[in-house]
């Protein structure tokens, strides 16, 4: 028997349901993005595709400026619907290098997603298979030599070691004329990364990589008879020990300048300001922490978006020139 939509729908959240259920205390290699609703591909590979353009997008985040060594994340990341057996399809990649402490990673990934319209609106599943390469820098390190330190420590790379893995990230999505909803679990098969100093196989460390499951929404509401628009978003994360909930507002003119605030709990506030023109967007925010961190003179976070219109023989009445409403 041909499975139906609502088999399929059932299907994908027993799947979800399951991954949440594997509890994971690893370490969390995603980054923290205050324009989350702005990069729905960096967290869900089902957003590929949900434009009738090549979206291309490009931007970076330096966290607790003023602090050593605090983490400073770059990312590339490219998306496009296409057509196979008279279905849309979405397809992507995605680049993203992060440097943290001692620590640095690139990841590199691909992104596929199929789509079905249904209920008014659009259906997306996603997958996103690619690689992390860890790197920890160990020379870095002077450790104590007296009666109380030894010198050396084998718990401790002495030079530079680094390692690769494979990762897998998956999700759904759901797309309306005016909100959008999404779940997705990034590092399903929690990879552990073997790190080894060149071709040496005497000594080796290991770096688990976590399971995360982000829970995200947004809407655009117009405001009758003006040029603006009111643009909510919320975003929710857990690695199942640990949770972080963030809300934004955002005040829309005439789909070319907007601005707004955002309250991630207990961590920071952000004020954000963007503007559209013709097929450009430019996004910027800075977090004010409201932790311990406030010594450091905040974060800063910005991304640059271009669009290439595609010729799609169909038109998808749910999609929308520009991302942000996605």
């Amino acid at each position: 028997m041909k499975p139906t939509v609502h088999h399929i729908v059932a299907r994908l959240v027993l799947v979800l349901a399951a991954c949440l259920a594997a509890l994971s205390a690893r370490a969390q290699v995603d980054a923290q993005l205050s324009q989350y609703w702005a990069v729905p591909t960096y967290y869900n590979p089902a957003a590929v595709g949900n434009i009738d353009f090549i979206h291309i997008t490009a931007g970076a985040r330096l966290q607790w400026v003023g602090i050593r060594h605090a983490p400073y994340t770059f990312m590339a990341m490219a998306d496009m619907p296409f057509k196979f057996f008279e279905r849309r399809w979405g397809v992507g990649v995605q680049l993203q290098q992060e440097s943290m402490g001692l620590y640095k990673s690139v990841h590199a990934h691909a992104q596929l997603a199929w789509k079905k319209k249904m209920l008014g609106g659009m259906l997306s599943v996603g997958i996103q298979p690619g690689m992390i390469n860890q790197t920890f820098g160990g020379q870095t390190i002077i450790p104590e030599d007296d009666e109380a330190h030894e010198g050396s420590d084998d718990a401790i790379p002495a030079g530079t070691v680094s390692g690769t893995a494979f990762d897998i990230n998956g999700g759904v999505m759901f797309n309306h004329r005016h909100w959008w909803v999404a779940a997705s679990v990034t590092h399903i098969t929690a990879p552990i990364i073997t790190m080894k100093q060149g071709e040496s196989e005497d000594k080796q460390y290991e770096f688990s990589t976590g399971r995360a499951y982000y829970f995200m929404a947004g809407g655009n509401i117009p405001i009758k008879n003006t040029l603006f628009e009111v643009m909510p978003s919320m975003m929710f994360k857990t690695d199942l020990n640990f949770w972080q909930a963030e809300a934004t507002a955002r005040l829309r003119y005439n789909k070319f300048l907007s601005a707004g605030v955002g309250y991630r709990y207990q961590d920071a506030l952000s004020v954000q300001v963007g503007a559209e023109f013709k097929n450009f967007f430019i996004g910027y925010n800075y977090d004010w922490p409201l932790t311990e961190i406030r010594v450091s003179g905040g974060s800063h976070e910005v991304f640059v978006q271009y669009n290439v219109k595609l010729d799609m023989a169909e038109k998808n009445r749910n999609s929308h020139k520009s991302i942000r409403i996605m």
